[in-house]
């Protein structure tokens, strides 16, 4: 018998439901209905969890090859949480632009300025460059709220936001003649596109 088929099993000899199991190990139901329909496993802390709450030990729960592909499948969730966790900090990060002295104010001023002190520019342009820098922003932040949450689809969606938002950025400071912010932006493009990598290549 499956682990999925044992859980079902053990499950309703309690007279459960999903949910209420859920609430017994701390998980969300989603991950019940996962389990018991054999899309993945748990990770070992809740296997650990699932034999106390049943006086059931792992072997009798699951056999040696379940055990190779719960772990597997844990080390590739956790390897996705993090290239998560990275890009979006460093999405987040792109809120540095409103406040670093990064923006050439053309002729009004030699100096480079802040975004908040950028005056040599027409006010749509402004708009532009809040609306870019928000969005990025508020996809990393959205993002590492999103983390943890079961839902390694919709991190990876919102990864591909988030690199497409950092091309946006790049592509609209550089022809907007701000190389400085464009560079730094081109920066943690790069950074989050070789961590990416990196991180896909292990998996």
């Amino acid at each position: 018998m499956e682990f999925n088929e044992k859980l079902q099993e053990l499950r309703k000899g309690k007279g459960l439901t999903q949910e209420e199991l859920a609430e017994e190990l701390f998980v969300s139901r989603t991950a019940v209905s996962k389990w018991e329909s054999g899309r993945g496993y748990p990770s070992i802390d809740s296997l650990k969890a699932i034999s106390r709450y049943f006086s059931v030990t792992i072997d009798e729960l699951i056999c040696p090859e379940e055990i190779i592909s719960a772990a597997e499948e844990e080390k590739q969730a956790f390897a996705g949480r993090t290239v998560s966790f990275i890009s979006n900090t460093l999405d987040l990060l792109t809120a540095l632009l409103l406040f670093l002295p990064v923006f050439g104010n053309g002729e009004a001023s030699p100096a480079a300025v802040s975004l908040f002190g950028l005056t040599g520019i027409h006010s749509w342009v402004r708009i532009i460059f809040l609306t870019v820098i928000g969005l990025s922003a508020l996809n990393g932040l959205c993002g590492l709220i999103l983390i943890h949450f079961d839902r390694p689809v919709l991190n990876k969606y919102q990864r591909i936001t988030g690199m497409v938002l950092s091309v946006l950025a790049v592509s609209v400071f550089i022809a907007a003649r701000q190389p400085y912010a464009g560079i730094l932006c081109f920066a943690l493009l790069v950074t989050k596109t070789f961590v990416i990598m990196k991180m896909e290549a292990k998996q």
